[in-house]
């Protein structure tokens, strides 16, 4: 199998390596309506496993996009958020998102 090369100083293709993914992008979606724990991210995204929930946040809180903050109660509390960079895109995300949308919708009624 041939990999597609890209420009080393493509932005999108830098940007879409770290917020793509079949379920980055509703985790972020989720994010940035409010920080939330764990199990209500999990609940909010319907479909993924704990394991890979758990992965996809790691990496999103490995390149800056999302923050955890452990809090000393008990039972223990881990709450996640969007950190200011990872705010950034969010604008971004939303455009691409309403795109997304009208071009589902277009598709759907060229396909009729």
């Amino acid at each position: 199998m041939v990999r597609k090369q890209y420009a080393p100083d493509c932005g999108l293709h830098a940007a879409l390596t770290v917020i793509g993914g079949k379920w980055k992008s509703a985790m972020l979606c989720e994010l940035h309506l409010r920080p939330a724990r764990f199990g209500e991210r999990r609940r909010r995204v319907p479909g993924i496993s704990e394991k890979v929930l758990f992965e996809q946040l790691r990496e999103l809180e490995a390149d800056g996009i999302v923050s955890r903050t452990v809090f000393d109660v008990v039972p223990p509390k881990v709450e996640y958020a969007l950190t200011q960079t990872g705010a950034v895109p969010t604008h971004a995300v939303s455009t691409l998102a309403e795109w997304g949308r009208n071009h589902a919708t277009l598709a759907t009624a060229e396909r009729r």
